[in-house]
């Protein structure tokens, strides 16, 4: 009995692994695919997610009365003002595809317009838990699915410096039969990757600077998956047919306005943060 809980337990062990782990794609079997389609998402509860006051007390003279809990909330509601969970799926889909070469199989991948009227009840603002039907890709003519998964995204905080986080994994499989060809989880981190603080209090005044820094996350995932989907031990692909116009949501650089003074014991206004330091 200790035995079979043993092989059990090693046995889920290696399927866990295996789903978190990388496959590299082959040339041999990218020369295989021929009709690609992509397909970008947010899983159900994916954020945007505030992990900036509770998770750090380098705030706590700042908020004063204002407690983490609450302060954190209405950060939330901050960074989904800035940007919308659909603009973000769609930035990470159309930015990698319009860097990778012009070369078979990318020049005929099946139309974006078509993928989004087939999957029409999924791609959706509220994404649900559930993943889409991929066998509604079959009647375009796809054979494989590339798809780009986000499942964890917003700001933390860690010893007075924030900034955005995102997480979630590529993959490329066949529709026939869903066996993998590639796979990459990514996790990107602005506070380990030390880049410069992202006021959690700047952002609540101006909510587009969160958008700026996730569109310079999901550029970085974007150049990682372009390097995995062109191997270099290919036989050789040239260009045929073209991929259909796609346009990435715009990232809007916000004009810097000055905070005015705010005396020290000021009431905050329903659903705001304090102001930013001068």
């Amino acid at each position: 009995m200790v035995r079979s809980r043993s092989v059990l337990f090693a046995a889920v062990l290696v399927a866990f692994t295996a789903g978190c782990a990388s496959q590299r794609l082959s040339g041999a079997d990218l020369d295989r695919v021929h009709r690609p389609a992509f397909i970008s998402r947010i899983e159900d509860g994916a954020g945007p997610k505030s992990k900036v006051f509770q998770e750090d007390s380098a705030y706590s003279d700042k908020l004063k009365k204002l407690e983490p809990k609450e302060a954190d909330r209405r950060l939330t509601v901050k960074l989904q003002q800035a940007v919308t969970r659909f603009e973000l799926s769609e930035r990470l889909r159309v930015t990698t595809l319009s860097r990778l070469p012009e070369e078979a199989p990318w020049t005929d991948a099946v139309d974006p317009a078509r993928v989004a009227s087939a999957l029409e009840s999924f791609l959706v603002e509220e994404v649900p838990a559930n993943a889409p039907d991929y066998d509604l890709m079959a009647p375009l003519g796809a054979d494989t699915i590339v798809e780009f998964v986000i499942q964890d995204y917003g700001m933390r905080s860690d010893d007075g410096h924030a900034g955005a986080y995102l997480k979630g994994y590529g993959r490329m499989f066949r529709v026939d039969g869903r066996s993998e060809l590639w796979r990459r989880p990514f996790n990107l981190d602005a506070v380990e990757q030390g880049a410069q603080h992202l006021d959690p209090f700047k952002v609540g005044k101006e909510p587009e600077l969160f958008r700026l820094a996730m569109t310079d996350l999901l550029d970085k995932v974007a150049d990682m998956f372009v390097k995995d989907l062109t191997p270099q031990n290919r036989k050789g692909a040239a260009p045929a047919g073209s991929t259909a116009p796609d346009t990435v949501p715009s990232a809007v650089t916000p004009e810097p306005t000055p905070a005015p003074p705010t005396p020290p014991e000021r009431q905050l206004p329903p659903g705001e943060l304090p102001d930013p330091d001068p």
